[in-house]
């Protein structure tokens, strides 16, 4: 598994929300500027995290995006999949069930299922907050 630029960078953008907003909306040029990245790219990684519900936008002089969740409540593995897809290592444990026609002899099936559960629950262990700078 890797996961890709819009990944990483959506996990980013949903980090700087985070720090940067105190319930105000905040401008893709700003966010743009503080991790260089063209605002037009950013409109692409913003506009699947708004479908999911972890932003929300509004238009206009003062608009931009801010969270529409808690970040305590935002589960890293949840903005991935968002932004990836599904993170399974192989397709045949990709739902959830093992759906190959193969699966009762295939020697290797246990190892990847055990690989796709770890994965998921080290991603779903963390929120957005555990994410966040810590201020001391």
């Amino acid at each position: 598994m890797k996961i890709s630029t819009k990944g990483r960078y959506g996990l980013r953008v949903m980090i700087d929300i985070a720090s940067h907003s105190r319930d105000e909306y905040i401008s893709l040029k700003d966010i743009a500027t503080r991790l260089n990245i063209t605002v037009k790219y950013l409109e692409q990684i913003v506009a699947p995290l708004n479908k999911a519900g972890f932003l929300t936008s509004m238009r206009g002089n003062s608009g931009g995006h801010k969270l529409a969740v808690l970040p305590k409540d935002c589960k890293v593995g949840d903005i991935l999949r968002v932004m990836e897809g599904n993170l399974s290592p192989v397709e045949c444990v990709s739902s959830g069930e093992i759906e190959c026609p193969l699966a009762e002899s295939c020697a290797t099936v246990t190892f990847w299922k055990g690989l796709d559960d770890v994965v998921n629950n080290y991603i779903d262990s963390y929120t957005l907050e555990d994410l966040l700078p810590k201020h001391e």
